[in-house]
Protein backbone atom coordinates (compact mmCIF):
# COMPACT_ATOMS: atom_id res chain seq x y z
CA UNK A 1 0.00 0.00 0.00
CA UNK A 2 1.31 3.44 -0.95
CA UNK A 3 1.38 6.72 0.89
CA UNK A 4 -1.68 7.32 2.99
CA UNK A 5 -1.95 11.07 2.40
CA UNK A 6 -1.66 13.31 -0.63
CA UNK A 7 1.15 15.77 -1.20
CA UNK A 8 -1.15 18.67 -0.24
CA UNK A 9 0.27 18.78 3.29
CA UNK A 10 3.85 19.33 2.10
CA UNK A 11 2.83 21.76 -0.68
CA UNK A 12 0.40 23.76 1.45
CA UNK A 13 1.28 27.44 1.72
CA UNK A 14 0.06 29.61 4.62
CA UNK A 15 -2.93 31.84 3.87
CA UNK A 16 -2.12 35.43 2.82
CA UNK A 17 -3.91 37.35 5.60
CA UNK A 18 -3.01 35.44 8.79
CA UNK A 19 -0.04 33.37 7.59
CA UNK A 20 -1.69 30.25 9.02
CA UNK A 21 -1.34 26.75 7.55
CA UNK A 22 -4.54 25.65 9.33
CA UNK A 23 -6.53 28.50 7.75
CA UNK A 24 -5.12 27.56 4.35
CA UNK A 25 -6.16 23.92 4.82
CA UNK A 26 -9.63 25.03 5.94
CA UNK A 27 -10.02 27.27 2.88
CA UNK A 28 -9.05 24.35 0.63
CA UNK A 29 -11.69 22.15 2.27
CA UNK A 30 -14.29 24.92 1.99
CA UNK A 31 -13.56 25.36 -1.72
CA UNK A 32 -15.92 24.01 -4.41
CA UNK A 33 -14.97 23.44 -8.07
CA UNK A 34 -11.49 24.93 -7.65
CA UNK A 35 -12.90 28.38 -6.82
CA UNK A 36 -10.35 29.32 -4.20
CA UNK A 37 -10.99 33.07 -4.29
CA UNK A 38 -14.68 32.46 -3.47
CA UNK A 39 -13.70 30.18 -0.57
CA UNK A 40 -11.15 32.72 0.70
CA UNK A 41 -13.70 35.53 0.58
CA UNK A 42 -16.23 33.42 2.50
CA UNK A 43 -13.61 32.47 5.13
CA UNK A 44 -12.32 36.01 5.63
CA UNK A 45 -15.87 37.42 5.73
CA UNK A 46 -16.68 34.82 8.40
CA UNK A 47 -13.64 35.94 10.43
CA UNK A 48 -14.81 39.57 10.08
CA UNK A 49 -18.22 38.54 11.47
CA UNK A 50 -16.44 36.69 14.32
CA UNK A 51 -14.45 39.86 15.11
CA UNK A 52 -17.79 41.67 15.66
CA UNK A 53 -19.35 38.82 17.68
CA UNK A 54 -16.33 38.11 19.92
CA UNK A 55 -14.54 41.48 20.16
CA UNK A 56 -12.31 40.45 23.09
CA UNK A 57 -10.55 37.72 21.04
CA UNK A 58 -8.57 37.74 17.79
CA UNK A 59 -10.69 36.10 15.05
CA UNK A 60 -7.88 33.71 13.99
CA UNK A 61 -7.51 32.65 17.65
CA UNK A 62 -11.27 31.96 17.84
CA UNK A 63 -10.96 29.89 14.64
CA UNK A 64 -7.95 27.91 15.91
CA UNK A 65 -9.57 27.26 19.30
CA UNK A 66 -12.84 26.21 17.62
CA UNK A 67 -10.98 23.60 15.53
CA UNK A 68 -9.11 22.47 18.67
CA UNK A 69 -12.38 22.07 20.61
CA UNK A 70 -14.02 19.98 17.88
CA UNK A 71 -11.08 17.56 17.44
CA UNK A 72 -12.07 14.08 18.69
CA UNK A 73 -9.75 12.20 21.06
CA UNK A 74 -11.16 8.75 20.36
CA UNK A 75 -13.43 7.17 17.73
CA UNK A 76 -15.02 3.79 17.03
CA UNK A 77 -13.83 1.54 14.21
CA UNK A 78 -15.53 -1.63 12.99
CA UNK A 79 -13.58 -4.83 13.61
CA UNK A 80 -14.73 -8.30 12.59
CA UNK A 81 -13.95 -11.00 15.13
CA UNK A 82 -15.21 -14.53 14.55
CA UNK A 83 -18.22 -13.63 12.42
CA UNK A 84 -19.36 -10.75 14.63
CA UNK A 85 -18.63 -7.07 13.98
CA UNK A 86 -17.65 -4.97 16.98
CA UNK A 87 -17.35 -1.20 17.27
CA UNK A 88 -13.89 -0.90 18.81
CA UNK A 89 -12.85 2.43 20.37
CA UNK A 90 -9.44 3.55 19.09
CA UNK A 91 -7.38 6.73 19.60
CA UNK A 92 -7.39 9.14 16.66
CA UNK A 93 -4.22 10.01 14.76
CA UNK A 94 -3.47 13.81 14.98
CA UNK A 95 -3.80 14.46 11.24
CA UNK A 96 -7.16 12.63 11.16
CA UNK A 97 -8.31 14.60 14.24
CA UNK A 98 -7.77 17.86 12.36
CA UNK A 99 -9.44 16.51 9.20
CA UNK A 100 -12.50 15.31 11.13
CA UNK A 101 -12.83 18.63 12.97
CA UNK A 102 -12.73 20.61 9.69
CA UNK A 103 -15.15 18.16 8.02
CA UNK A 104 -17.66 18.34 10.90
CA UNK A 105 -17.60 22.15 11.05
CA UNK A 106 -18.13 22.45 7.29
CA UNK A 107 -20.89 19.80 7.31
CA UNK A 108 -22.65 21.71 10.11
CA UNK A 109 -22.41 24.96 8.09
CA UNK A 110 -23.63 23.39 4.86
CA UNK A 111 -26.58 21.70 6.60
CA UNK A 112 -28.05 25.07 7.62
CA UNK A 113 -29.66 26.82 4.68
CA UNK A 114 -31.03 30.30 4.08
CA UNK A 115 -28.08 32.54 4.98
CA UNK A 116 -24.75 33.33 3.32
CA UNK A 117 -22.01 30.75 3.97
CA UNK A 118 -19.83 33.36 5.70
CA UNK A 119 -22.52 34.00 8.34
CA UNK A 120 -23.22 30.28 8.85
CA UNK A 121 -19.49 29.56 9.12
CA UNK A 122 -19.00 32.40 11.63
CA UNK A 123 -21.91 31.09 13.75
CA UNK A 124 -20.56 27.53 13.74
CA UNK A 125 -17.01 28.65 14.60
CA UNK A 126 -18.22 30.87 17.46
CA UNK A 127 -20.41 28.00 18.73
CA UNK A 128 -17.47 25.57 18.54
CA UNK A 129 -15.29 28.14 20.33
CA UNK A 130 -17.90 28.19 23.13
CA UNK A 131 -18.10 24.37 23.08
CA UNK A 132 -21.64 24.22 21.70
CA UNK A 133 -23.26 23.81 18.29
CA UNK A 134 -23.70 21.01 15.74
CA UNK A 135 -20.00 20.16 15.23
CA UNK A 136 -19.48 19.82 19.00
CA UNK A 137 -22.59 17.62 19.20
CA UNK A 138 -21.09 15.35 16.53
CA UNK A 139 -17.86 15.12 18.56
CA UNK A 140 -19.79 14.35 21.76
CA UNK A 141 -21.74 11.60 19.96
CA UNK A 142 -18.49 10.01 18.74
CA UNK A 143 -17.04 10.12 22.26
CA UNK A 144 -20.27 8.74 23.74
CA UNK A 145 -20.22 5.83 21.29
CA UNK A 146 -16.59 5.09 22.15
CA UNK A 147 -17.43 5.20 25.86
CA UNK A 148 -20.39 2.84 25.36
CA UNK A 149 -18.21 0.33 23.51
CA UNK A 150 -15.30 0.46 25.95
CA UNK A 151 -15.91 -3.25 26.69
CA UNK A 152 -14.57 -4.10 23.19
CA UNK A 153 -11.34 -2.10 23.63
CA UNK A 154 -9.35 -5.35 23.97
CA UNK A 155 -10.09 -6.01 20.25
CA UNK A 156 -8.12 -2.89 19.27
CA UNK A 157 -5.66 -3.54 16.49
Amino acid sequence: MGKRFTASQSQLKPDPRFNSILASKFINCLMYDGKKSVAQRAFYDALDVIAKKVPEEEPIEVFTQAIENVKPQIEVRSKRVGGATYQVPTPVNPKRRQTLAIRWILAACRAKKGRPIAVRLADELVNAFRREGTAMTTRENVHRMAEANKAFAHFAF
